[in-house]
């Protein structure tokens, strides 16, 4: 008979299977229904125990070195970092996690012969425990993205930078009408930006309001460049790469008539789907943004495809699956889609241009360019310091750049860079 706690565990290992050994991305990983087989709450807690997995590896791994002769194979080496984490950075009763470990690897032939092996590991680990885990250094970014954020921050700031990471991230609410309404039914704080923050939570389609549709997961720093863009109500607004669609909502709720524009039919089936849940109106369009030539917009939200790298708090997959070998490709359409992005801007129209991206060539160095490119082109210096925005983050163009250390005590915030540029009337 399965153990309690198996199939969230098995759907784990098979995630960090994929992501470790082949390369691929948790999120497309999901989004191909690699979880479609569990209930809500085993969902949940598969990919609890991916991400915290994921972000533990470097100590995991240390942990697990000493009672190896040698490194085994990638699904019985994943069984025994999962196995590491619960045990040593979740407190979980050891017992349980090794019956669901051995049942694991039991269960194929290409593995069973490994299951004492297994139980031995994990039982040594688990004589060691929270104590040797906590004294091993926090784990170091992959060197393809060290090396280029120690280049533009400095070592220190990168090390900040890591142990934001290892902490992992919070849950942020963006609110649909009273925050403070919204805070105390969920049990969150306010941040300073107006993001409602929960540190201890479940199942989030459980918490109170989602229902009702009051409020959207977004990280607060996601939550920052919409409310630099302040839609006016009636303006005409383009979300112009939408998915997963909490900007379009913010400027639906601040009454623009939003068109949210994206490629993707799936992440784009998800915003219709949160737009109807929350009661908010868009106009929904799919296709390619550099393709899409109506123009007179009021404003426009360009969110430009990035490397992710600020993203890294909550998905420590992102280093495992790329090499930074698509970075000159990136920074190239960037730089495409902010010109497509200005053609289609009435005169007298504000663009914020925004990624989740650390690194500097995809942000601050993108409107340098674009103002070479564009000399009448206006940087709005103060539109970025919108409520609860400290002006030490803002940057010498103009432009404000978020950084994972930051609110450290509160529990951090994504890397992010935003701007916002306005074309002469």
């Amino acid at each position: 008979m399965a153990q309690t706690g198996y199939a969230p565990r098995r759907a784990a290992v098979h995630l960090l299977d994929q992501i470790i050994d082949e390369g691929r991305l948790m999120s497309e990983l999901i989004g191909g229904g690699a979880l479609k087989h569990l209930d809500a709450g085993d969902t949940a807690r598969a990919q609890r125990l991916t991400v915290e997995t994921l972000r533990g590896l470097d100590r995991a791994d240390r942990m697990l070195k000493p009672f190896l002769k040698r490194k085994p194979g990638g699904t019985v080496m994943n069984v025994l970092r999962l196995g590491t984490v619960e045990i040593c950075a979740e407190g979980a009763a050891a017992h349980g996690v090794v019956n669901s470990a051995v049942e694991i690897v039991s269960k194929s032939q290409r593995t069973s012969a490994m299951k004492g092996l297994v139980n031995a590991v994990l039982r040594r680990v688990a004589e060691q425990g929270s104590e040797k885990w906590n004294r091993l250094p926090v784990p170091k970014l992959a060197n393809w993205l060290r090396s280029p954020l120690v280049d533009g921050y400095g070592r220190k700031t990168v090390e900040a930078m890591e142990a934001a990471h290892f902490a992992g991230a919070p849950l942020d609410l963006s609110v649909k009408g009273d925050i403070a309404a919204v805070a105390e039914a969920v049990g969150g704080v306010v941040l300073p930006t107006g993001s409602v923050r929960l540190s201890d939570y479940g199942q989030v389609s459980k918490l109170a309001g989602f229902e009702a549709g009051d409020w959207w997961v977004q990280d607060a720093a996601a939550a920052i460049p919409a409310r630099i863009l302040a839609p006016q109500s009636g303006e005409r607004v383009l979300d112009m790469c939408a998915a997963p669609g909490g900007k379009t909502m913010q400027a639906a709720a601040m009454g623009a008539q939003v068109t949210a524009l994206d490629l993707s039919d799936r992440r784009m089936a998800r915003v219709s789907e949160n737009l109807s849940r929350t009661g908010l109106d868009a106009e929904i369009v799919v296709g390619d943004a550099l393709d899409f030539s109506e123009g007179g917009w009021d404003a426009i939200l360009l969110d430009a495809p990035c490397s992710a790298t600020g993203t890294l708090r909550r998905h420590p997959d992102l280093p495992l699956a790329k090499d930074g070998s698509e970075f000159g490709n990136l920074i190239d359409m960037q730089g495409a889609f902010l010109d497509h992005a200005l053609s289609l801007l009435k005169p007298g129209g504000r663009l914020v241009f925004c990624t989740c991206s650390l690194l500097p060539d995809e942000g601050e160095v993108q409107i340098d360019e674009a103002l070479e490119r564009h000399p009448d082109l206006i940087v709005d210096r103060d539109a970025v310091l919108v409520q609860g925005v400290d002006s030490a983050w803002q940057t010498q163009e103009g432009g404000l750049r978020l950084r994972p250390d930051y609110w450290a005590d509160q529990g951090g915030i994504d890397g992010f860079y935003m701007a916002c540029l306005r074309k002469p009337a």
